[in-house]
């Protein structure tokens, strides 16, 4: 029996203390006046009966009521029930409270305060006071309060006749049962009934309405998610206008969270006063009224609830987990069953005409009732991972975490996690997890139900019937008699409180109520205690767990086949037969990644151990250790599964003896007590040393978690209590350990055993009692002292002076830095620090490892001896003892150590040494590493198939050029194949220092990351033997060979040279000037140069109208030019040239640029004088000493109608000085390409803002950009259909206010996501209003929308440089500002797609998604679309006729890549391989693309990383060849080639920023008589023609070009494709782009076998990623080719080059076409072909405007198109089948081959393909073999002599000086050279014989 209330209490307004606006609350009486002895009173209950403050008010408000909660330092909840009643105020007080109010005001507007109280009131109206009649008790009857109260109000109200003392002191001595489904009518002697009911089960809680209420106002989502926060322990805020309402919201949040009880803090109605306390930092769930929601905003980690809006508002910081899928799908539909059932029904087409819904308190237990389902289904199991450590005194009950969330395979989720690391489950475990208690509803729910809830999962009404159940019986426990909850309790009237009361609430007399008090007080001394009966049982263990979502366990599912090899593989051990094991090894280590296989092997070799074979030998020991690091290696900290347990009691048993030792048998038992065995062993072996297997196995995480230790103990704890209690019969059961098969279903479980005995424990006697507390106690002490043991074992490292082992492990150097955090309630914290520091090891060496070991196994030792309830005299005991025992073991583990270092080493694999280019030098020699998976190998044992070639086991070796790795995988299964992986080491952008487990042994050893810019990957483990000194050297030697100081030093520079790197070479004198003396000249000269660029100007008047655009008469001076006087040093006429600059001259005119001007007609190189004005353009040698732009060429193209001394001036408008030059001009059009920097702020944007004509004192910038409007005037007059052109051409026909017109340059804006190029772009080349339709491929539509009004140029600049230009309109060319990404964005991007292409880990779960959407991340594709995109463009503009200048950046990245786009997209030539070669070295190289810069080639660059601008140009490259594969003449692969070693160094290509740089070095003339013989190359386009020669791998077969075709490719990202350079590997020979390496030694052919067996078949298994499937599988041409070759070689003939052979079949399949159209099929593919391929790329046109394409397949318009061609040809053609084997011509020809020959005075050596004629006794020559035009004839008649000759000038290096001979003749002397001597020998002979014959 209880009492129903504890105290009442009168608590009135009275005035604040410190004079505030508001008042306070007051107590007038408390009843009784004394504190209960069992429940003092509780303080503060004036502040909870005014949450919101006490205030007055102007009117009588009605009675409020509402149960407030307060919880006492014990937390016991008490209940307050208040109700509010309003008084008038009596007059004093009320000018007390206004006085106190003016006069605070008065002081806050002296402080300066600008916010105002609200004004007091006047006196003279009316204030009422409020009064609560508060009832405190500790039961929670809130309907039994509010009548009671109401009951006193209403007599006091009323004026009943009624004493209000006796009703007051009857309700403090009424008592009440608390629980069992009892009731009790009382009355208060007023005439008053109440029955009070209580619920039949006390553990239950009683909600009443209140979750029903929560979900009507919330909605199911938001109260899952609030059930949810308040379980994983997060701040939960209500929010209402109405008390009840916040105090039944957090009693429902409550009721959900049964059975867990909420710990925290838990305040339903929170006073204003105590606002602060939500700033707490522990979690709570609190109410508030909504009148404060403005002081909740700045909470950041609360979930606050709005009650009255329905809302639930979580900050961003806050996560809250869900609950595991598939329980909160199946929550929520059935919540919603419960609350909305006619939700199934509503589509029906028949619905039921009445559905019956439940009452609101039924429907509130329906609710709980799917909660106590929810957590029957997460706790099912529960009791089987709990462990007994304590029977007697109390029970001490622990929970086995890691193996319930193992064994529901919840291990990853994260609500579980939290719920079970939280408080409310440790109350739950100390609570629930008593064997003997009285049981309740959850229990047998959790107990029995759970395969019937799992049975009705997929039914919805049986799971709905289930709830309603439930729901019965939580009802019933609430309303146990319903039928008799009759109340009569006297009401006020209606309107009560209106009615002026007679007087105030009376003062009660004290003493009456006291001496009421005392008398029932009396009573019950005398009536004996009320003790209710508990019925206690066993709590029933219900079913075993099973998994929570029953999931495949993805690629390593176990079959019974995999647990037989593993089995089989431990038998083999165990019986000796090492090689069957050995071959069985790859396969178990494959199938221990499966949980079944781990716990199988855990098994078998519990087995052995118990069949006496503890004792190995080395193989056998090295086999089961390598296995238990496999097991152990995926097990977490947590060890979800028990693997590191099953395996704990194993690695203390297995170990190996020192030779010489004999073989020693364990007693059986011995397994069992690890400690006891160590030290028997070493009794028994000495003075032999044993090895246990715990010294191999340490390197895992597992060991040095605490909690793992900890449930390992309880577990042996309670299997050690549990036989202290089992009858002897049943203790000869083996005592089992974890992890080892469960006993018998029969056999008692622990919790039985603990039940049984907590029911005899009343009846036992005093000492019997005493006895089993010390012997449990006993217990506890032994296993703690046997697992310090263990503990050492496992943590003290083999080498115990390595302290690094603890401090990279995480638990050990974690609990270093900790405080006492894992010590809860220790009592002997101190006690072990005391211990630790007088055990003497500060002395020891060892004194880091020992001491770190120790306090860990302290803590450990502190934290399960108090919660075991270890006496503390016990626990200083085992402080004492821990020191002794790690030093024991320490001295122990030294002489293991010095054994083990004798044994045998292991047998390695031999190293493979890798093939070296020729001149590649090895830096360091091979270290032993294990190459591990990146993540990219689906051919090497991956979701592609395959073996697993990864991991390799093998070395790393460092050279000058390369890093690279050769080994074998360590699967022995996959066969002999020999894994190769490198990168030139000028290629590595990151290095990365990792640790990981080594294949193998699964020890944690350090690693290395290497990631290349080629997209190779080397992750590579450093074997055991490789000491951290020579993996830092190594890291060092790659640091300096990747960054040298200076680029001499780079491979490129040292290859072939004597010198040592950095030191310049010895320069021998010579006697004439070379052209390196030469360069050095100029560059000084250069130096000099710079500087003097000041010129005298005089004021430049623009040219009238008439004359603007035409060019300068004959007799004046250039227009452009303002100077008064030349500077000598800035033009020089050639006439004046000194004799060195007359070499740099003529050495210019040699490079690439200038050939490819003359191929364009761009102009002659001359003087000013002698111009030949024809020629709109002209070569100016202005820039020949690198004066004016350091990054320039020395020639360049400038107007003819322009000084050299102006372009001075022009090029200070522009970054770098990079002033606008012609690169390009169309052949068709004549428009013209220009390139430039960026423009400067004073250049031509200040020119097109500047409103007002300039003025005559202009500055000298101003000056410059009046120099850079004529230049730009003299480039648009040097255009033929400009020149002559009279008024305004340009491209906006109208005023600049209408500029902002919507665009028409489809393309532009709608081609794609992220374009890269402006709005306004499009209203600059507008053609029309009306817009032409876009392609949906992202081309622009047909060039034919441009208007026939175009400006004569378009300047492309940046777009956040030309922001707010205003064009003028006066001007002949039009600013286009684009949108362009920068270099910084190029390199980011970059890194991105190199993490997506090789990620450097496996992923978890490969798919093709993820990879794509790592490909998109990097918007890497998108700047390819945008430069495509800007390319197309350009190209469109230039085949309308209108010329174009691209300044872009500082006219070296983006400019580079856009201007070479445009002419490759232009010009057929540039798709050819010389073109190609021109157009870089004329656009890359020359014009100064950074490429040492970029690609970070020295010490200098190193950080600002690499940036792949030329490999995007590449790339884009790759996506127009295609799109239009016959358009090039190369392959893919050259442009993967160029791709590799733009960044590899080995040739000096790419190496520098600029030719002036090269000319510095003396690089860029290198004179052809200073390499003599067989030297490596310098030049990689030098490579590409010797291996041309020799094979067709830069060839494309595809290749039939159409002179006139321009290439428009699309450039959307969906036409877009990855280049496989970026994915693509070969492990079986590297990198394909060395060819020397590449191409290894040709396999021989399988039929001749040595060993004389059965010839096999040719064909061979290709692997992906190991093959390179070109070179295995060549297409079919390629194989022709050397099949002829081969042919041609076993026939004695010499070989023809495949060129040749290719050019003649190519010539006669043009001539096999018929007349009548009809012809072979290879014809008719040959003829269609080229339609075919300009389909790919041609944007068609939808609409009236005409195309500038045909269309049409068969038509013949096409100048020049192969078509047509072919037809010409066909007439010319033979019929018969062999024409391809005829002779060009009809003569005889007696012996024919190649032959280089010199040509005349000055010429080059070149072949030429000669045919000795008998017939007409001549020697002729043609160009190639099927040429019929002959060049040239030797008569033989004149020949006076044939002899052999020598080597001359410009002579092809690679032959042999023998191959030379000499023709002389009457006239001349022929110099000849053959491809070798027996050819040159064979041509000697034939000629003599032909001039003997004569």
């Amino acid at each position: 029996m209880a009492r129903l209330a504890d105290y009442f209490v009168l608590v009135a307004f009275g005035p604040h203390p410190r004079g505030s606006g508001e008042g306070q609350g007051q107590i007038l009486q408390r009843f009784p006046e004394k504190d209960w002895e069992d429940n003092p009173f509780p303080q503060g209950i004036e502040l909870f009966c005014q949450p919101s403050g006490w205030q007055l008010c102007p009117e009588r408000n009605p009675p409020t009521f509402f149960v407030a909660v307060l919880t006492d330092i014990n937390s016991e909840r008490h209940y307050c029930a208040c109700l509010t009643f309003w008084e008038p105020v009596e007059p004093s007080q009320e000018i007390t409270h206004v006085e106190d109010a003016t006069e605070r005001e008065e002081e806050e507007d002296e402080g300066g305060q600008t916010h105002l109280l609200p004004a007091a009131p006047a006196p003279s109206a009316q204030l009422f006071a409020p009064k609560t009649l508060v009832l405190v008790s500790r039961l929670d009857h809130a309907e039994v309060f509010r009548n009671s109260l109401g009951l006193i109000y209403a007599i006091h109200v009323e004026g009943l006749n009624v004493c209000l003392e006796n009703v007051i002191g009857n309700l403090l001595t009424c008592t009440v049962p608390l629980a069992g489904g009892s009731q009790r009518t009382i009355s208060l002697g007023a005439g008053d009934r109440q029955v009070i009911q209580t619920p039949l089960a006390d553990s239950l809680p009683v909600s009443r309405c209140s979750v029903a209420l929560l979900f009507r106002q919330l909605g199911i989502t938001n109260v899952l998610s609030l059930f949810c926060a308040a379980l994983t322990e997060h701040k939960v805020l209500f929010l209402s206008r109405s008390y009840q309402r916040l105090a039944d919201a957090c009693r429902g949040l409550l009721a959900l969270l049964f059975p867990l009880r909420y710990s925290f803090t838990y305040v339903p109605i929170l006073p204003a006063q105590l606002l602060e306390v939500l700033s707490t930092p522990t979690p709570f769930i609190i109410g508030v009224n909504a009148a404060f929601q403005a002081e909740t905003q700045e909470l950041l980690d609360v979930i606050v609830a709005d009650l009255d809006g329905g809302t639930v508002s979580i900050p961003e910081c806050v996560h809250i987990p869900p609950l595991p899928e598939p329980l909160q799908s199946q929550t929520h539909s059935v919540l919603s069953m419960v609350l909305d059932p006619e939700l199934e029904l509503a589509d029906l087409a028949f619905p039921p005409p009445t559905t019956s819904t439940s009452s609101l308190k039924m429907q509130d237990k329906e609710l709980r009732a799917v909660f106590l389902r929810l957590f029957a289904q997460l706790l099912q199991g529960y009791r089987w991972c709990l462990h007994v450590v304590r029977i007697h005194p109390e029970p001490v009950i622990r929970f086995h975490k890691a193996a319930f969330l193992g064994q529901r395979g919840l291990v990853e989720d994260d609500f579980l996690m939290k719920v079970l690391e939280g408080m409310a489950f440790a109350g739950f475990v100390s609570e629930r997890g008593v064997p003997y208690r009285p049981t309740d509803l959850f229990d047998e729910l959790v107990a029995h139900e759970v395969a019937r809830i799992r049975a009705d999962e997929n039914c919805p009404q049986r799971v709905l019937h289930h709830v309603q159940e439930l729901a019965e019986q939580l009802y019933k426990n609430e309303n146990p008699y319903p039928a008799v909850a009759m109340h009569k309790v006297q009401r006020p009237g209606e309107s009560s409180h209106l009615r002026r009361a007679p007087r105030p609430f009376p003062r009660l007399d004290e003493g009456t109520v006291q001496w009421i008090v005392d008398q029932a007080a009396a009573k019950m001394q005398g009536a004996p205690p009320a003790v209710k009966a508990e019925k206690r049982t066993t709590v029933p263990s219900g079913p075993p767990m099973t998994a929570i979502l029953e999931r495949g366990s993805g690629l390593h599912v176990n079959s019974a086949r995999r647990l037989e090899v593993v089995r089989n593989c431990i038998s083999y051990v165990f019986e000796g037969k090492m090689l069957e094991a050995k071959k069985l090894l790859p396969a178990v280590l494959r199938a221990l990644k499966g949980r079944a296989a781990r716990r199988c092997l855990a098994q078998e070799l519990h087995l052995h151990v118990q069949q006496n074979r503890a004792v190995l030998d080395h193989q056998q020991f090295d086999f089961v250790v390598r296995m238990m690091n496999c097991c152990l290696q995926d097990c977490t900290s947590l060890d979800e599964h028990g693997i590191a347990a099953a395996l704990l009691p194993l690695v203390t048993a297995f170990c190996r003896v020192s030779a010489g030792m004999p073989q020693v048998s364990f007693p059986a038992t011995s397994w069992l007590h690890p400690a006891d065995l160590l030290f028997w062993l070493l009794q028994k072996l000495s003075p032999g040393v044993t090895q246990f297997a715990y010294s191999c196995v340490q390197e895992h995480v597992v060991w040095s978690t605490p909690q793992f230790w900890e449930a390992m103990f309880y577990g042996d704890v309670q299997t050690h209590i549990r036989a202290l209690y089992l009858e002897p019969t049943e203790d000869r059961a083996p005592t089992q350990e974890v992890g080892e098969a469960p006993s018998q279903e029969d056999e008692r479980s622990a919790l039985d055993v603990a039940s049984e005995q907590r029911r005899l424990w009343p009846t036992l006697s005093r000492e019997k009692q005493q006895e089993l507390v010390q012997k449990e106690e006993s217990t506890v002490f032994s296993q703690a002292i046997h697992y310090a043991n263990r503990m050492s074992y496992l943590l003290l490292p083999l080498d115990s002076s390595k302290s690094r082992l603890l401090r990279e492990r995480a638990g050990l150097g974690d609990l270093e830095s900790a405080s006492n955090s894992l010590v809860t309630n220790s009592m002997a914290g101190s006690v072990a620090e005391s211990y630790d520091t007088e055990s003497g090891f500060e002395d020891a060496e060892t004194c880091d490892v020992a001491g770190a070991v120790v306090r860990f196994i302290n803590r450990f030792v502190d934290k399960v001896c108090t919660e075991s309830g270890v006496t503390s005299d016990h626990l200083k005991g085992l402080h004492v003892m821990v020191p002794d025992i790690v030093q024991m073991h320490i001295e122990t583990l030294e002489a293991v150590q010095r054994e083990s270092r004798r044994l045998p080493p292991i047998q390695k694999p031999k190293l493979l040494r890798p093939r070296l280019l020729p001149g590649e030098e090895c830096v360091l020699d091979g270290l032993r590493v294990y190459l591990l998976p990146d993540g990219r190998e689906e051919g090497a044992g991956g979701s592609a198939g395959g073996p697993a070639l990864l991991p390799a086991e093998g070395a790393v070796f460092l050279t000058t050029y390369r890093v690279i790795f050769t080994g074998m995988p360590t699967d022995p299964l996959v066969g002999e194949q020999v894994v190769v992986r490198s990168f030139p080491v000028a290629a590595l952008t990151k290095e990365k220092r990792i640790s990981v487990q080594t294949p193998v042994d699964q020890l944690l050893q350090d690693g290395l990351q290497l990631r290349s810019c080629t997209f190779q990957l080397l992750k590579m483990a450093f074997d055991e033997e490789v000491g951290s000194d020579s993996a830092e050297l190594f890291r060092k030697q790659l640091h300096k060979l990747r960054y040298p100081p200076d680029v001499r030093a780079t491979f490129a520079f040292t290859l072939g040279s004597a010198h040592t790197p950095g030191r310049p070479p010895r320069v021998t004198k010579d006697k004439g000037p070379s052209l390196r003396t030469l360069s050095r000249n100029l560059v000084k000269n250069a130096k000099k140069t710079i500087g003097r660029q000041h010129v005298t100007r005089k004021k430049y008047n623009p040219p009238s109208w008439e004359h603007r655009g035409q060019p300068p008469p004959e007799d004046q001076e250039d227009e452009i030019s303002v100077s008064e006087e030349l500077e000598p040093s800035t033009l020089t006429p050639s006439s004046a040239l000194k004799p060195s600059d007359r070499m740099t001259m003529s050495s210019l005119v040699e490079r690439a640029c200038c050939r490819d001007y003359q191929r364009l007609g761009l102009g002659t190189l001359s003087s000013s004088l002698s111009r030949a004005k024809s020629e709109p353009f002209r070569i100016s040698p202005v820039n020949r000493m690198y004066a004016i732009c350091r990054s320039y060429p020395g020639l360049l193209i400038v107007p003819q109608s322009v000084q050299d001394n102006a372009l001075q001036r022009v090029s200070r408008c522009y970054r770098q000085n990079r002033f606008p030059v012609v690169c390009w001009r169309s052949g068709r059009s004549k428009a013209v390409l220009l390139r430039s920097g960026g423009l400067h702020g004073k250049g031509v944007v200040g020119l097109f803002k500047a409103q007002n004509a300039p003025s005559p004192g202009q500055s000298q910038a101003d000056s410059s950009s009046l120099e850079q409007e004529k230049y730009l005037q003299a480039v648009v007059s040097s255009m033929p259909r400009y020149a002559d052109a009279l008024g305004r051409n340009t491209l906006s026909g109208f005023s600049s206010a209408h500029m902002g017109s919507h665009g028409k340059w489809g393309s532009v804006r709608t081609s794609g996501r992220s374009s890269g190029l402006g709005a306004d772009v499009g209203s600059r080349l507008a053609g029309r209003d009306a817009l032409a339709p876009p392609q949906a491929n992202g081309g622009p539509p047909d060039p034919g929308f441009l208007r026939p009004q175009r400006a004569a140029l378009y300047i492309l600049g940046d777009k956040a440089q030309l922001k707010g230009v205003r064009p003028d309109p006066l001007q002949q060319w039009e600013l286009v500002p684009i949108e362009v990404f920068e270099a910084r964005q190029v390199k980011a991007s970059f890194k991105k797609l190199l993490k997506a292409c090789v990620p450097g880990c496996p992923a978890v779960e490969p798919s093709p998604v993820s990879f794509l959407r790592s490909l998109e991340d990097s918007e890497w594709l998108i700047q390819i679309h945008k430069l495509l995109q800007v390319s197309v463009l350009v190209v469109e503009l230039l085949d309308s006729g209108s010329s174009v200048l691209v300044g872009l950046e500082d006219g070296w990245d983006i400019t580079t890549q856009v201007v070479s786009l445009v002419q490759l997209l232009s010009d057929p030539f540039y798709r050819t391989l010389e073109g190609f070669r021109l157009l870089v070295e004329k656009e890359w190289l020359s014009f100064g693309h950074r490429f040492s810069h970029r690609g970070a080639h020295t010490l200098a660059g190193q950080s600002s990383g690499f940036t792949p601008v030329f490999l995007q140009f590449l790339d884009c490259v790759h996506q127009v060849h295609l799109q239009f594969p016959m358009e090039f003449e190369f392959s893919q692969f050259y442009l993967k080639f160029l791709g590799y070693h733009h960044v590899s160094r080995r040739f000096r290509t790419f190496l520098l920023d600029s030719d002036y740089e090269r000319i510095e070095l003396g690089l860029l003339y290198e004179e052809k008589g200073e390499r003599r013989g067989q030297l490596p190359c310098r030049s990689v386009w030098e490579y590409v023609d010797r291996l041309s020669k020799r094979t067709p791998v830069f060839y494309n077969y595809m290749y039939a070009p159409e002179d006139t075709e321009v290439l428009r490719p699309y450039s959307n990202v969906s036409n877009l494709k990855v280049w496989d350079f970026y994915t693509e590997e070969t492990l079986a020979e590297g990198p394909p782009y060395d060819w020397e390496l590449a191409q290894g030694p040709p396999e021989p052919p399988e039929e001749e076998r040595s060993d004389g067996g059965a010839p096999q078949s040719r064909r061979r298994v290709v692997w992906p990623c190991y093959d390179s499937c070109p070179r295995t599988q060549p297409d079919a041409i390629s194989r022709l080719l050397e099949e002829l070759q081969r042919l041609e070689t076993e026939l004695g003939r010499p070989t023809e080059r495949w060129k040749d052979t290719w050019d003649r079949v190519k010539a006669a399949q043009r001539l096999e076409g018929r007349p009548d159209g009809r012809g072979t099929p290879s014809s008719l593919l040959m003829s269609t072909a080229p339609h075919h391929r300009r389909s790919l790329g041609v944007y068609l046109q939808e609409g009236p405007v005409g195309s500038t394409l045909s269309l049409s397949l068969d038509s013949d318009q096409s100048s020049g198109s192969t078509a047509s061609g072919s037809r010409q040809a066909a007439r010319r053609s033979t019929s018969t089948l062999y024409s391809q084997f005829q002779t060009a011509e009809s003569e005889n020809r007696s012996y024919e081959g190649t032959l280089y020959k010199k040509g005349a005075f000055m010429k080059p050596w070149k072949a030429r393909w000669f045919v000795l004629d008998k017939t007409k006794h001549q020697l002729r020559y043609y160009d190639h073999r099927v040429d019929t035009d002959c060049k040239g004839i030797i008569d033989l008649a004149e020949v006076e002599a044939v002899a052999p000759g020598t080597p001359t000038m410009g002579a092809p290096k690679t032959v042999d000086e023998k191959a030379f001979f000499d023709v002389k003749t009457t006239r001349r002397v022929y110099n000849f050279c053959a491809q070798d001597v027996p050819s040159a020998q064979q041509w000697v002979d034939r000629i003599q014989s032909c001039l003997s014959d004569a």
